[in-house]
């Protein structure tokens, strides 16, 4: 993350120097990224049922559910139920075991998800190829891809069938790029994961899911979905289509507003 964070800094000054959004220096193809939101473990079902319904009302247009074991078959049950026709996915975190949990995986068919994230072990290719053949319904790798070797194999033994782009974990843009043209290459989609990120990391997450390959909605919701207020002066907000807009300035667009971040700053260092 670090090697990130410097690498993403250098790509925001390149294309300011361009004259450019830099969207449209990674090829973006469009302005605009479809996103979704993710929903943890609750402590019951109407509490995830009802918050489902808020941010359906807020207008996301794809719900993910954390799953494990124990709060899996019955829990989609219950969101079906419900929910019979939203986009619906649901991430496991590496909770599941191929050997002790294959009958519940599979049941997972059932309930029209559009995949099922990173159900086994992050360093279990394999396991995920075997899980993969047994299922109709895709597998989507995500912390299993720390870089785009991992991608490759993965593609090779067909470990999964969708990609999560996580651009902090496998260090920047240039690397996420390389792991969105390897799944383009060998008709993998892809879609940008966030990982709580204020304003400024949220942009270039936004950058990202510009990208061609990028045919699922991705995890990046709007400022006010983690932050009551974000460091940048105009924080990201949903639009209508469950739509985050990329920034028209040059670079990625979006200003720190140094006087807030002064005010929550408690400690700071300057080198030179």
């Amino acid at each position: 993350m670090a090697k990130a964070t410097v690498e993403m800094a250098l790509w925001d000054l390149y294309a300011k120097k361009m004259g450019s959004p830099l969207y449209k220096i990674i090829g973006g193809i469009r302005n605009y990224a479809v996103v979704g939101v993710s929903i943890g473990i609750q402590k019951d079902i109407d509490t995830l049922i009802n918050k489902i319904g808020s941010y359906l009302d807020q207008g996301y247009g794809r719900i993910k559910i954390k799953v494990k074991p124990g709060w899996d078959i019955n829990i989609l049950d219950a969101v079906r139920k419900n929910y019979p026709d939203i986009k619906l996915t649901v991430d496991a975190n590496a909770a599941f075991d191929l050997n002790k949990h294959l009958d519940i995986l599979v049941k997972m068919d059932r309930y029209n998800l559009l995949y099922i994230e990173q159900p086994l072990k992050y360093d279990d290719l394999v396991g995920h190829s075997i899980l993969q053949s047994n299922l109709e319904t895709d597998i989507c790798l995500d912390e299993s891809l720390k870089d785009s070797h991992k991608a490759w194999e993965a593609v090779s033994i067909m470990a999964g069938r969708v990609f999560n782009i996580k651009p902090g974990r496998v260090g920047g843009i240039t690397e996420s790029k390389k792991i969105h043209d390897i799944g383009a290459k060998h008709g993998v989609p892809v879609w940008i994961g966030g990982m709580l990120e204020t304003g400024i990391g949220r942009s270039f997450l936004v950058t990202l899911a510009t990208l061609p390959n990028v045919k699922y909605p991705s995890d990046i919701s709007a400022s006010s979905r983690y932050y009551e207020k974000d460091i940048i002066t105009e924080p990201f907000e949903l639009n209508k289509g469950s739509k985050l807009y990329a920034r028209e300035d040059d670079g990625i667009g979006v200003e720190l507003d140094w006087d807030y971040l002064e005010k929550i700053t408690i400690n700071k260092k300057v080198y030179h």
